[in-house]
Formats: C-alpha cells, sequence, structure tokens
C-alpha cells in the first residue's frame, strides 16, 4: 500500500450487534470506509446481540448500519452490504475472493477460521473487550473483576486460536468506584471501536512495524461465557468495591 492511501478492507459483523455498529461508526468518523459489509444472520447472532444489549442496558447504541450506510450514500458512498446465515470460509469467499483486500475487519464476531485468514495481503484484524493475553475469549469485563485483571480492551491480529494473534494496541479503562458491570461493557465496547480506528491509522502511516508483537503467555485460561452465579460474585465485588484496580 502507498504511503498515505487509504486501506481496502472488508468489514465483518454480527447483524446489527451494537459492538460492529460502533466499530463502524468510529471507523468511517475517520475516513475509513470498508469496499463491503458482510453481516451475519443468525440464530447466534441474535442470542449474541441480545445478550451484548444487556451487558450495556441503559447507555447509548450507535445507530444501525442501514442507517449509517444511508447517511454514507448521501455522501457519495455505495458500499455492497452482504448478509450470510453463517460467518465461515465458504460462504464468505465467494463475496471477498475476487476483491484485493488489504485488510479484513471483524466488528463483533464468532470465532473465524481457515481461508478468510489468509486473504487479505495485511492481515485480519479484531478488536477483543478485554486485556491480552491476560484476559482472552468471552465476557471479559466479567472474568476480569472476578479474578481481579485490569480491565480494557485490545486490537489484534487474527489466527487460529482464540484472541491469540500478535498484538497492535492495547489500553486500561479507568474503573472508578462506583461503576456498575454495565458501565464496564459499554466502555470496553467503545474502546475496542477507538482502539481499532488508531490502528487503521497507524496503518496509514505504516507504523505497524514498530508496533506489532507477540502477546506472550497468560496465567488464566481462554474464557467461556460467565454464567449467574460468576456475575452474581462479579457484581457483590463492584457493588462493595473491593475490585483490586480502582484508579480512585
Amino acid at each position: 500500500m502507498p504511503q498515505g492511501s487509504m486501506p481496502n478492507f472488508a468489514f465483518l459483523l454480527l447483524k446489527e450487534h451494537p459492538y460492529g455498529r460502533e466499530m463502524f461508526r468510529q471507523l468511517v468518523s475517520s475516513g475509513f470506509v470498508p469496499k463491503v459489509i458482510i453481516s451475519e444472520d443468525s440464530d447466534i447472532g441474535d442470542e449474541e446481540r441480545d445478550k451484548f444489549l444487556k451487558r450495556i442496558a441503559g447507555r447509548p447504541v450507535a445507530p444501525e448500519i442501514e442507517v449509517q450506510l444511508a447517511g454514507l450514500k448521501s455522501a457519495g458512498y455505495e458500499i455492497p452490504h452482504h448478509t450470510v446465515d453463517k460467518h465461515d470460509s465458504k460462504r464468505i469467499m465467494p463475496i471477498i475472493g475476487d476483491l484485493e483486500l488489504d485488510l479484513i475487519v471483524f466488528g463483533g464476531t464468532r470465532i473465524i477460521r481457515g481461508e478468510v485468514l489468509d486473504h487479505p495481503s495485511d492481515g485480519v484484524l479484531n478488536s477483543h473487550p478485554g486485556l491480552l493475553p491476560e484476559c482472552r475469549g468471552s465476557a471479559s469485563p466479567a472474568w476480569s473483576v472476578y479474578h481481579d485483571i485490569p480491565i480494557g480492551s485490545s486490537t489484534h491480529f487474527c489466527d487460529n486460536g482464540i484472541d491469540t494473534g500478535e498484538l497492535l494496541l492495547k489500553r486500561e479503562v479507568s474503573v472508578r468506584r462506583g461503576m456498575t458491570y454495565e458501565d464496564l461493557c459499554y466502555h470496553t465496547l467503545v474502546l475496542s471501536g477507538v482502539l481499532m480506528k488508531e490502528a487503521l491509522e497507524a496503518y496509514f502511516e505504516r507504523r505497524w512495524g514498530e508496533m506489532r508483537r507477540p502477546q506472550g503467555r497468560s496465567e488464566h485460561p481462554t474464557f467461556r461465557n460467565a454464567p449467574d452465579e460468576i456475575l452474581d460474585v462479579v457484581r457483590k465485588k463492584l457493588a462493595d468495591q473491593t475490585y483490586l484496580h480502582y484508579v480512585d
């Protein structure tokens, strides 16, 4: 990519997931407009969207993708928006196979492996609502409070593992006394979008070489969704202010 040119990228998300909607807003606010969007419309996607909306209950959600696309269309951008029933190579590659993509950006998807990861010339990026490698997997804000891990977000390259690819950016959220679990989920959502935007800005400025680094190891496992008994402990720790990483 010549210095100063915008990356050609595809943007993938679960249909109208608040995580992807926020990231898309962040990207286009800095002029990073994808060549194509691929949404997954599935029962799993619906479940994940509804689950995440509960995690950020009462917090603002970015406009729906179709609303944002309408605004871009009025500005002269025509962005194809495809829908598949599952994000996997079998369904994605027929859409992007003929496109010369620099990047693919995941805006909140299920785990995707295989041919898709090898297609773009400069990699596939994901933003994770947890600090890596300390907190991999699902429900990172919950597990971070439960295990007294600092809370934040990370932008990393995707490989065939779960949140194990090389890091570009990671940043902590300033957790203050009185913040709720919903607050933490919302702040990591917004920060994930900010970090992806900053990652593409760094790509535009050809700074990835100085930023890209291995994650290293974690003493914690790759977490699965936090069950109710874990969330009960998390909410109690926040209510009692016994979490170990407050900034005030």
